[in-house]
C-alpha cells in the first residue's frame, strides 16, 4: 500500500460508514477504494467487512434513542441473525462467486422498490398479519436470517434490504426500523469479523486505516437519521439503493 492510499481509505471509511448508518450500501465506496490500493476481490471484501465493524457499532450507538421500549424483541431474532451470518461466511470461503454476484443487483433493485412501494405493500399483506402475531414472528425470523447470509457473503446493501423488509413485517415509524436494522447489522459485523479474523485474507494494514474512520462516519449518520423528515429519508434510501443495484448490475455483466 502506497502513502497516497491512506487519505483516500480515510475519506471512503468515513463516508462509507456515514451512508451504512442511513441506509446502508456504504461497502460499495470501502469495497473499490481497497481495489484500488491493490487488494484482490476477496481480500477487498473481506477487509472491507472487518474495517467497517467499528462504524457499525458507533452507528448503534447513535440511535440508541430509537430502540427505547423495543430491546426486548432483539435476543428473539438474535440467533438467527448469528446464523445466518456463519453460513454467508461459510458460502463465500467455500463457493464460487460468481452466481450470487448476478443475483445480488436485482436483490438490491428489488428492496429499493419493496421500500418505495411500502404502503401499497403493506395494503396488500398488512391486515393478515396484523391478525396473526405468529406469522409475523416467524416473517420476521426469515427475514433477519435471508438478510444475514447475504451480509455475511457480501454486505452490500444489506441496511437497504432489511430496511425494506423490516418495514414490511413491522408496524412502526422508519427511524425506528432504521435503528433496528443497526442493531442486526453491528451482529452480522461481528460474526463476519471473527470469522474472517481466523479464517479470511485480512489485509490488517488497510483495517487500521479504514476502522478509525468508520466510527466518526457511523455516528454522525445515525445522528443524521433521526433529525430528517420520514419522506425525505425514505427517498435518499430508495434513490441510494436503486443506485446501488445499477452500479452492482454494471460491475457484474461487465
Amino acid at each position: 500500500m502506497e502513502l497516497g492510499h491512506i487519505p483516500l481509505l480515510i475519506l471512503a471509511g468515513v463516508l462509507a460508514s456515514g451512508i451504512n448508518a442511513l441506509a446502508g450500501g456504504g461497502a460499495l465506496i470501502t469495497f473499490p477504494s481497497l481495489i484500488v490500493t491493490g487488494l484482490s476481490p476477496v481480500e477487498a471484501n473481506v477487509t472491507n467487512s472487518v474495517s467497517v465493524f467499528p462504524g457499525v457499532v458507533s452507528s448503534v450507538v447513535g440511535s440508541r434513542a430509537d430502540l427505547a421500549g423495543r430491546w426486548r424483541r432483539i435476543p428473539a431474532v438474535l440467533p438467527a441473525c448469528v446464523a445466518g451470518s456463519a453460513a454467508g461466511c461459510a458460502l463465500l470461503l467455500r463457493t464460487p462467486a460468481r452466481t450470487f454476484e448476478l443475483l445480488v443487483p436485482f436483490l438490491v433493485l428489488g428492496a429499493a422498490a419493496a421500500l418505495f412501494f411500502q404502503e401499497r405493500l403493506r395494503g396488500l399483506v398488512g391486515q393478515s398479519r396484523a391478525r396473526d402475531p405468529r406469522r409475523r414472528a416467524i416473517t420476521l425470523q426469515v427475514v433477519v436470517f435471508a438478510g444475514a447470509v447475504y451480509g455475511g457473503y457480501f454486505g452490500a446493501a444489506l441496511g437497504v434490504m432489511y430496511v425494506a423488509a423490516l418495514a414490511l413485517v413491522l408496524d412502526e415509524t422508519l427511524n425506528q426500523i432504521i435503528a433496528l436494522k443497526n442493531v442486526l447489522t453491528v451482529t452480522v459485523g461481528a460474526v463476519t469479523l471473527l470469522i474472517f479474523a481466523v479464517f479470511g485474507p485480512v489485509n490488517w494494514s488497510a483495517v487500521l486505516i479504514l476502522a478509525p474512520a468508520t466510527i466518526v462516519g457511523g455516528y454522525a449518520g445515525a445522528v443524521l437519521a433521526r433529525r430528517l423528515p420520514g419522506r425525505l429519508l425514505k427517498a435518499l434510501i430508495v434513490a441510494f439503493g436503486t443506485s446501488i443495484g445499477l452500479v452492482l448490475l454494471v460491475r457484474a455483466l461487465s
